[in-house]
């Protein structure tokens, strides 16, 4: 059994403990430079505390906001927990977004400083020099007049005494992808955070051998939920990639032993197109595979689990929620194909219908634990919607089936009327993904002169020429109902992805809307 971990109250510390008992083991293994970068405990929480007195110094008190857009690299993690041992909120940049959004996200939170790497995005030294944000630092191609980070780093002693925070101190501020609208800050506490941590330990605690692998960019919550936070804490390794591309991913899983790894459904549809190169790599050490953010099909969880010799666990959460306590069940039962498991003792959970009442077995999935978010940041109308009594309404639709266990059918806001009848692009996703020829799929509406709007198929094949057009509408007529099958499909190589790795619907429906023209007729 791993040993207990004491957690202290200030997340910025969060792995001072492993620091303290493993100072010379690898925490993080960088990959992202040519040669890589092997960081010790000892170093990593240096270099944390040399963050958090760079940026008092440099003029920053607690409760400041600091932009950062950084790429997958070890930097991203001291800056990020050093800034937090300050009491200084770091707001992580999605570095895919453009200018405009980049632009709003910043002044939004507020932002009185930046550090970020000017080569993950073009636009966002503009953006902060535009916005008029001082102290800036820069990694890499300095530009004129920004500070650069390693040598201002270096030059700082590496002793810090931390401000005394109150619990409900923010930790730290990721603003949501913004799919149905501008991005909303998520303002998350110190307490809130360190709650999660210490429920994942004690429930799922990994070994200081652990090491996981992670590839999806660290702004998003996949991967510091998945692989960050709950390993650093106890002495393991995160081997870090600065993307993914499938077969370095690969070569990287086998090189590196790794035990652990996570992606959405469409990183493993890449990962089985290079069936050789698998069979060829040595995977003894991987113990566990996690996927989720997106539909799956079962057949691709049957082809990754016979490809890797190991159980495939479905995961589901939100930035918002804390992360939601589902999860697999504590004594021991297989969690079903399309279920993301029952509720941990940990918060609690309920199904409410569109009456305002709870449901025993279908509704609206409502969480309250203490990670949830007190509120997001100046969005008082939005907060008096979604948090009630403590309850995050998560706006996706689940089933709970008589054993407990849940299952995602959709988000509220994704639901389309057509012709009559409430459509699910999710449920009508499953129906594509059913098909054996079928590896990813992606559903939008589209408008048409009869029924309102209608479902229409992006669809990424397993192998070229494997189904057409008619086949795939065939097989969701004969296996779902009428009004729910696509009226169009276009199949592709790839399905457009957003920055955390799912299918961008955004851009699929400005695809499909060029591909097929503004309005659809007929049945």
């Amino acid at each position: 059994m791993p040993e207990p971990v004491t957690l202290p109250d200030n997340l910025g510390y969060f792995c001072r403990g492993a620091a303290e008992r493993y100072p010379d083991h690898d925490a993080i293994i960088d990959l992202s430079p040519e040669t890589p970068r092997h960081v010790t405990y000892r170093e990593l929480d240096a270099r944390m505390d040399r963050v958090a007195r760079l940026l008092t110094v440099l003029g920053l008190e607690a409760g400041d906001r600091l932009a950062m857009a950084v790429g997958n690299r070890f930097e991203f993690v001291e800056v990020m927990y050093g800034a937090m041992r300050a009491g200084i909120v770091p707001v992580p940049l999605n570095t895919k977004l453009g200018a405009d959004t980049l632009d709003y996200t910043i002044r939004d939170a507020g932002c009185r400083a930046a550090i970020v790497e000017p080569a993950c995005n073009r636009d966002i030294v503009r953006v902060v020099e535009a916005i008029g944000i001082e102290p800036r630092l820069a990694m890499g191609g300095v530009p004129a007049g920004w500070r650069d980070y390693e040598s201002s780093l270096l030059a700082t002693p590496a002793e810090f005494d931390p401000p005394d925070l109150p619990p409900d101190h923010p930790s730290f501020q990721p603003y949501t992808s913004g799919s149905t609208g501008r991005p909303k800050g998520v303002v998350l506490t110190h307490s809130g955070q360190l709650w999660w941590i210490r429920a994942v330990l004690r429930y799922w605690p990994p070994s200081k051998d652990a090491r996981a692998l992670a590839a999806v960019p660290l702004y998003h919550k996949n991967a510091m939920a998945g692989a960050i936070k709950p390993l650093l804490p106890v002495g393991a390794t995160v081997v870090l990639l600065p993307g993914f591309e499938p077969e370095r991913f690969l070569r990287t899983l086998a090189e590196y032993r790794c035990t652990r790894t996570g992606g959405v459904p469409a990183v493993y549809s890449l990962l089985l197109q290079h069936r050789a190169l698998i069979e060829s790599l040595d995977f003894s050490a991987l113990e566990s595979i996690t996927i989720g953010s997106a539909p799956v099909a079962e057949e691709l969880m049957q082809q990754v689990e016979r490809a890797f010799g190991v159980a495939l666990g479905e995961s589901y959460g939100l930035t918002e929620g804390g992360p939601v306590m589902i999860g697999p069940p504590l004594d021991g039962r297989k969690v079903p194909f399309g279920s993301c498991g029952v509720a941990w003792p940990e918060g609690e959970v309920k199904l409410v219908g569109t009456d305002g009442c709870e449901h025993p077995s279908d509704g609206e999935l409502w969480v309250r634990n203490p990670g949830v978010t007190p509120g997001y940041y100046n969005l008082p109308e939005v907060n008096r919607q979604r948090i009630v009594d403590g309850w995050l309404r998560t706006g996706d639709l689940f089933h709970r089936d008589a054993e407990g266990f849940f299952y995602f059918r959709g988000r509220t806001d994704d639901m389309f009327n057509s012709g009559g009848e409430n459509v699910y692009p999710k449920e009508v996703e499953n129906l594509l993904l059913a098909h054996p020829a079928v590896a990813d799929a992606c559903v939008v509406p589209i408008p048409h002169r009869i029924k309102g709007h209608v479902p229409v198929a992006m669809v990424m094949l397993e192998r070229a020429g494997a189904a057409d057009e008619a086949g795939l509408k065939q097989h969701c007529l004969d296996n779902g109902p009428a009004y729910a099958h696509p009226r169009r499909v276009d199949v592709v190589e790839r399905i457009p992805l957003n920055g955390a790795g799912k299918n961008d619907r955004k851009v699929v429906e400005r695809l499909l809307l060029e591909r097929f023209g503004p309005v659809l007729g007929g049945g």
